[in-house]
C-alpha cells in the first residue's frame, strides 16, 4: 500500500499541467517507440547486406532478438501482475493516450525504448549516439506517466526490463562470437 501511495504521489504532478506542446511531443515519442525498435535493427540488417558487413548484420540480429525478448518478457509480466492503469483506477489521473485497455506493469513502451537505447549504445559507444538514445528513452517513460497510463514503478520496471534484455543480447552475441572464434582456432 505504501508503494502504491508513493507511486500516486509521484505520478500526480507529472500528470498535471496539460499543454498542447506536451501532448504533441509525448504522443510523438510514444508513437515512435515501436517503429524505432524495429526500424533500427532492420536498417542495420539492410545496410549490412548492401555493404556485405557481417558485424552489422549480427548487430541487427541481436538487437532485433533483444527487442523481441523485451517485448515477450514485458507482455508476460503484465498478464502475471495484472495491474490496472492509473487513469482507470484513479479518477483524478488524466488519460492522454489512445490506450483504452491494457495493463500497467511494466511499461511496454518504456521497455522497448530502453531496449533500443541500450542496444544502440552498447554497439556504438559515442556520446552523440548514447545521449540522444537515452534522452529519447527517458522521454518515453515520462510520456507514459504524463499520459496517465503508467505509474512510476511501471516505468522503472520497463526501463530495467528493456535495458537488461539489450545487455543480455549483447553479452550473448559476444559469447557466441567467442565460441565461434575458439572453434575456428581448434580447426586450424
Amino acid at each position: 500500500v505504501f508503494s502504491q501511495n508513493t507511486d500516486i504521489d509521484i505520478l500526480k504532478p507529472i500528470n498535471k499541467n496539460e499543454s498542447a506542446f506536451k501532448n504533441a511531443y509525448f504522443k510523438l515519442n510514444t508513437d515512435a517507440t515501436t517503429p524505432l525498435g524495429i526500424g533500427i535493427p532492420a536498417g542495420l540488417a539492410i545496410t549490412g547486406f548492401i555493404l556485405h558487413d557481417k558485424k552489422m548484420k549480427q548487430d541487427a540480429l541481436y538487437m532485433g532478438a533483444a527487442f523481441l525478448a523485451s517485448t515477450l518478457v514485458t507482455k508476460s509480466v503484465k498478464h502475471i501482475v495484472n495491474r490496472q492503469r492509473p487513469f482507470a483506477k484513479y479518477p483524478f489521473i488524466a488519460k492522454r493516450a489512445d490506450s483504452e485497455a491494457g495493463l500497467s506493469f511494466p511499461s511496454g513502451h518504456t521497455s522497448a525504448a530502453f531496449c533500443t537505447a541500450t542496444s544502440v549504445s552498447l554497439r556504438y559507444r559515442k556520446w552523440y549516439v548514447i545521449a540522444p538514445a537515452y534522452i529519447f528513452a527517458a522521454s518515453v517513460g515520462w510520456a507514459r506517466m504524463y499520459q496517465g497510463v503508467h505509474y512510476p514503478s511501471d516505468v522503472v520496471a520497463g526501463a530495467f526490463t528493456g535495458a537488461a534484455s539489450a545487455w543480455l543480447g549483447f553479452k550473448a552475441q559476444k559469447w557466441i562470437a567467442g565460441k565461434k572464434e575458439q572453434k575456428k582456432k581448434l580447426t586450424l
